[in-house]
């Protein structure tokens, strides 16, 4: 089962799959490491190499090798800890021993060699005090922050699961069989982990965390890290729709701007490494939220319970695609990201306002139908441009998606599984250098500043 909780995680920016991976992965290696290791090297491979360090991959592998974890570390920390790593070129061991790391020697991008089970590869060595190698593990960050550790058994926990499905014609069934909603199937199967209240506080945590990130974005001005130099526009657009408004000569596609500045709100703020939640990755972070907010402002139908259908429900649509598909911009491009979370959140926005499954499954599909081929081609290798306004408009189109469903009966030409299917092959198509190298397209048609 893959889990609401799974999907959704509090890290931090600017990638799931480059930043809060890593430092997971980091962090366990760490864990593993007898008394007697005296020095630690990684080397980053892939999509890790070639984009690693506008994706912070460099600063969280040194952060997990400290055992900081991407749900716990403070952002205001993070300068202070990676410079005392710098100066003294030591990483305390759990144990209380101490082990060298240098991230400006040992810390190695390895841009010719790919590995291959995912091209987000890092290979971790440790070694005694006579030069030999004590542990080698090779870990690979699969999108959305999770990890898979080469050779480990990818058997879990047995849990017996009320609901157990692998496609959303197994899900409409189950819907049909037993009159549940698609958010009522997820819960049931959340049920077989945690309790009710549990569930209930966890999901009112991941809005409460997305509506943090988005009011914190509104409120900040500036100029986004790296060398592009791109502006923060977030509060100043906030401060256009507001004045506009006072004017009470607003158009009715304004609302386009509205969720636009919601959008635009959460990827600045992942841009500059701040707390986000991963909706299914740090990439496609502002999407859901984005609804969520246009939801909470904008309609009169918001509730808490109809927000807890909504990250059911996206939840759902969210563990098909990465069952069977992808939600990896290094694996499938930016429709595994931006299109992923453009479906969960129609999916989302159709339940929580009251469509059948069928509907909500129909809301589904058209997202991600018109994501498809979507390439992953961040200039300068940060997730600014075109990354940023990208989320913008899939928060609209989603929208859009979910309000088409819900003008029809839910009966549809292509189904939710079809368009998985055809993003999986359509990724497995992809030219490389169009899935997050910064090789291909838009990187290397513009010149960096």
């Amino acid at each position: 089962m893959i889990s609401a909780f799974d999907l959704f995680k509090i890290g931090i920016g600017p990638s799931s799959s480059h930043t809060v991976g890593p430092m997971v992965a980091a962090n366990r290696f760490r864990d593993q490491l007898p008394a007697a290791v005296i020095r630690i090297e990684v080397e980053l491979f892939g999509s890790l190499a070639w984009t690693g360090r506008g994706h912070g991959a460099d600063r969280a592998i040194c952060l997990g090798l400290l055992g900081e974890q991407p749900s716990r570390v403070d952002p205001d920390d993070i300068a202070g800890l990676l410079a005392a790593l710098s100066a003294t070129k030591t990483i305390r061991l759990p144990g209380g021993t101490a082990a060298a790391f240098d991230p400006a020697a040992d810390l190695v991008f390895n841009f010719e060699a790919l590995l291959p089970h995912h091209s987000n590869a890092m290979r971790f060595r440790a070694f005694a005090a006579d030069g030999a190698e004590l542990i080698e593990k090779v870990f690979y960050s699969i999108g959305g922050g999770f990890v898979e550790e080469e050779g480990a058994s990818r058997a879990g926990t047995s849990i017996d699961l009320p609901f157990g499905f692998a496609s959303s014609a197994d899900l409409l069934g189950i819907c049909r069989d037993t009159g549940l909603s698609i958010a009522g199937v997820q819960l049931a199967n959340e049920l077989a982990l945690r309790s009710r209240g549990e569930v209930d506080r966890n999901l009112d945590l991941i809005r409460d965390a997305m509506f943090a990130c988005i009011d914190r974005g509104l409120r900040l001005d500036g100029v986004l890290p790296g060398t592009l130099q791109v502006r923060r526009r977030a509060k100043e657009l906030l401060a256009k729709l507001e004045a506009r408004r006072l004017t009470n000569s607003s158009g009715p596609h304004e609302i386009f701007d509205w969720v636009s500045t919601f959008a635009i709100a959460v990827n600045e703020e992942n841009a500059t490494g701040g707390r986000v939640v991963t909706a299914p990755t740090n990439g496609a972070a502002g999407i859901i939220p984005a609804v969520l907010r246009y939801f909470r402002d904008f309609c009169p139908d918001y509730s808490d319970d109809a927000v807890r259908r909504f990250l059911l429900s996206a939840a759902a649509i969210g563990s098909l695609i990465k069952r069977n598909a992808s939600i990896s911009g290094a694996e499938v491009g930016c429709q595994g990201e931006v299109g992923s979370a453009a479906s969960m959140a129609a999916a989302g926005f159709a339940a929580a306002l009251g469509a059948s499954p069928s509907q909500v499954e129909n809301a589904a599909e058209i997202a991600m139908e018109h994501h498809l081929g979507m390439t992953c081609d961040p200039i300068g290798g940060l997730v600014q441009i075109p990354c940023i306004e990208r989320n913008a408009f899939g928060a609209n189109k989603a929208i859009a998606a979910a309000s088409l469903a819900m003008r029809g009966d839910g009966v549809h030409h292509v189904s939710l599984d079809q368009v998985i299917e055809t993003m999986r092959q359509t990724g497995a198509d992809m030219q490389s250098k169009y899935k997050e190298t910064s090789r291909g397209g838009l990187a290397v048609n513009v010149t960096e500043c």
